[in-house]
């Protein structure tokens, strides 16, 4: 197959406090718009020490966007202002779709030896950014893992591969999220929607992620130009990475704090109505 997609830009996460003061790396945000359109941003979050995250997100807004958090190990409990709550431990995702407006808060658990997960933001589109908010808890068992003859492993979250679809359903956009895993000096292709953002984050390991054989490792990110496929190779150790992709919007981006609007007037109306007690709508 030709067209494989090359390395556009290399980024590593930047050191932020967030929330009620957790430290996490900030990979990409607000000054990457509109490179990584549809998503808005991406946080790799936990610690082997408990004061770095057991301060969590307390109750905040959204409006405008989705917000999806990946627990690669520990716990987060979360409540929301439908009624919602729960926790999120190994392996599981929640896809919360904020649409006209929610209310809710992430608060990590004490780990014993440690906490990591990740949070991906997607942008709406005008034309559902108020719709009905939603959200998807979906359970570490049921994402679908293809396993190749290899030893490759593809877990499905969104999207479709080989035959398997992600638990995630029905997401504006119809993007794709695989967590992949490339046993040492094996190599993965994949083929990808052309004019599709397309990019790859290394969460363990180490290989090289195009054809002109950057090495890129854990804690580290690649944005794909444009092209058919994508092809990574892992070096000595394997590689873990996440697999992302989206349809951009192409629409004007207004960004403030937790809600993204189209403008800066949807914008102003979002906090005020959130400090008159009425952004959540019936």
């Amino acid at each position: 197959m030709s067209g494989t997609r090359k390395i556009k830009a290399v980024y590593k996460g930047r050191e932020t406090i967030d929330g009620a003061g957790v430290r996490l790396d900030r990979v990409f945000a607000h000054r990457e718009v509109p490179r990584f359109d549809p998503f808005l941003m991406l946080d790799d979050f936990g610690s082997k020490d408990p004061d770095d995250y057991i301060a969590g997100f307390p109750w905040h807004p959204h409006r405008g966007i989705e917000t999806v958090t990946y627990m690669l190990h520990g716990t987060v409990k979360h409540g929301d202002s439908m009624g919602n709550k729960g926790e999120i431990s190994d392996g599981q995702i929640q896809w919360m779709t904020a649409g006209r407006g929610i209310i809710h808060q992430e608060m990590p658990q004490k780990q014993k030896d440690y906490l990591r997960g990740l949070q991906l933001w997607v942008n709406l589109p005008a034309s559902h950014k108020m719709m009905a908010p939603r959200y998807q808890d979906i359970k570490a068992q049921d994402i679908p893992e293809y396993t190749s003859p290899h030893g490759i492993k593809v877990k499905v979250i969104a999207g479709r591969y080989q035959g398997l679809s992600g638990p995630v359903k029905d997401i504006i956009g119809n993007p794709e999220y695989l967590d992949i895993y490339v046993p040492a000096r094996q190599k993965f292709e994949h083929s990808v929607p052309k004019s599709h953002t397309v990019f790859a984050y290394a969460i363990a390991g180490e290989g090289h992620f195009d054809q002109d054989k950057h090495k890129i490792h854990d804690g580290f990110l690649v944005l794909y130009g444009d092209g058919e496929k994508i092809a990574v190779e892992a070096i000595h150790v394997g590689v873990r990475f996440l697999l992302i992709s989206g349809k951009p919007i192409e629409e004007p981006v207004a960004w403030r704090g937790p809600i993204v609007m189209n403008t800066e007037e949807e914008l102003d109306l979002a906090f005020k109505e959130f400090q008159n007690g009425t952004f959540i709508k019936k």
